[in-house]
């Protein structure tokens, strides 16, 4: 099949190069001129564990093309994907403009019938929307489809080639046939293709984040409530976790959660949903528990160093808002190195992927170690603010000679409170 993916950020980049993994003729198109010039090289402007091998392998392949030229990709396609980014306004919603200037565009070069699609996430109502938009610029016929994606960054090359389900928002049954025929390589396991209405699509990938952040905040509020009562979260995850009603993902505690779908889907849903008059009040207090929580670590900082902070140096391992990415949007270690710099306290830092993008955060506010080790130098107290695997089983006892003070503020929970206190360490974890 011949397919065009408008956009070539996180969302387009994956769907395209799966697409053309499967032996479709892809053209990824993009208006940044630098960013298809170095894709042509085979540099993959983020990092996403599988996804350059697959880019490079593809575009090898020939299947896998990048260009500026949106007219050229459009004409010789079949199916054109809008996978462009919908930011978060000030009010919350959903940012659509543009998804509708590539629609518009797309219209203007069209010639023939096209499947246009939907891979952005777009608040309930954006299919018929695109599908004004598209049909005030063109005569041609075309078909208008939501496709939502559920990718988890640091997994989605495996999320986008083995999906747990595909869900496919069409009214016509000829986009329906080709939207399923498109996707069958990918669900050979049985997962199942579901196509249904566009609303229930759009508002499906909008409550599957929404469950999960509920999740992540309801576990941070019990993870509280043990440390109010002196009782070991942990145990309590793992007894909720055992009903198979609940189960065992999302329900660990830490600092919040980040990236660029909790927080913006959240606020979006809350803000459609209040369109239509409608109060989404548990997803308020989601939202509200979420921002509290990214404060809790600095609050253990606080409360053991007192008026001293100012001027000790903290250690901060992990700035992505998650392991296997180095995506820093909305991550919970920007509020907390924030709020440690204005009480005065200097930070030293290390992310194995993400240091680029805190530079463009912080600049020279703060410092930057070459590995996690040097980081801890002098360092008054360690913070763990992002679970990599590498920092999971470290050395210990050199940790405690690089360090000023063996003091360990763990916000994600990834060592055992037993062991740091035989090791000699003064250790705070969240809700044990």
């Amino acid at each position: 099949m011949k397919i065009a993916v408008v956009g070539t950020g996180y969302v387009g980049l994956v769907a395209g190069a799966g697409f053309a993994e499967s032996g479709n003729d892809v053209v990824c198109v993009d208006n940044d001129t630098a960013k298809v010039a170095k894709l042509r090289r085979g540099r993959v402007p983020i990092y996403e564990p599988g996804l350059e091998e697959l880019v490079t392998r593809n575009k090898s392949e020939g299947r896998l093309v990048f260009t500026t030229d949106l007219a050229k990709a459009v004409r010789a396609a079949d199916v054109c994907f809008i996978a462009v980014g919908t930011p978060q306004g000030e009010d919350g919603s959903a940012d659509l403009r543009h998804v509708m200037t590539v629609a518009r565009d797309i219209a203007r070069v069209m010639n023939g019938y096209k499947v246009i699609v939907n891979k952005s996430t777009v608040p309930v109502g954006t299919a018929e929307n695109v599908r004004e938009v598209v049909r005030r610029e063109t005569t041609h016929p075309f078909s208008v489809v939501s496709n939502p994606e559920f990718l988890k960054q640091g997994a989605a090359v495996d999320d986008f080639m083995k999906p747990d389900r595909v869900v496919i928002g069409a009214e016509d049954p000829r986009a329906a046939e080709i939207m399923v025929k498109l996707h069958k390589p990918f669900t050979r396991t049985g997962a199942p293709i579901m196509v249904m209405d566009c609303a229930s699509a759009e508002l499906a990938k909008y409550a599957a984040n929404a469950l999960l952040a509920t999740k992540i905040s309801f576990m941070n509020e019990v993870a509280n409530v043990c440390d109010a009562f002196g009782a070991d979260v942990d145990r309590v995850r793992q007894a909720v976790g055992s009903d198979r009603r609940i189960g065992n993902s999302f329900l660990f505690p830490g600092v919040g959660y980040g990236g660029s779908c909790f927080p913006k889907d959240v606020k979006a849903l809350v803000r459609f949903s209040s369109d239509r008059k409608y109060d989404f009040k548990i997803l308020k207090a989601v939202d509200t528990v979420n921002d509290l929580q990214k404060r809790v670590l600095v609050k253990k900082i606080e409360a053991h160093f007192g008026s001293a902070l100012k001027g000790k140096t903290i250690a901060v391992w992990g700035l992505a808002f998650k392991p296997k990415t180095d995506d820093m949007r909305e991550a919970p270690a920007v509020p907390i190195i924030e709020a440690l710099l204005a009480k005065g306290a200097k930070v030293q830092a290390y992310d194995p992927e993400a240091m680029k993008a805190a530079k463009a955060v912080f600049g020279t506010r703060i410092g930057y170690a070459a590995r996690n080790y040097d980081a801890l130098t002098g360092a008054d107290a360690l913070a763990v603010v992002t679970e990599w695997q590498e920092f999971r089983e470290p050395d210990f006892a050199r940790m405690k000679k690089l360090m000023r003070t063996p003091v360990i503020f763990d916000g994600r929970n990834i060592y055992q409170k037993d062991q740091m206190q035989q090791l000699g360490f003064t250790y705070f974890s969240i809700g044990r």
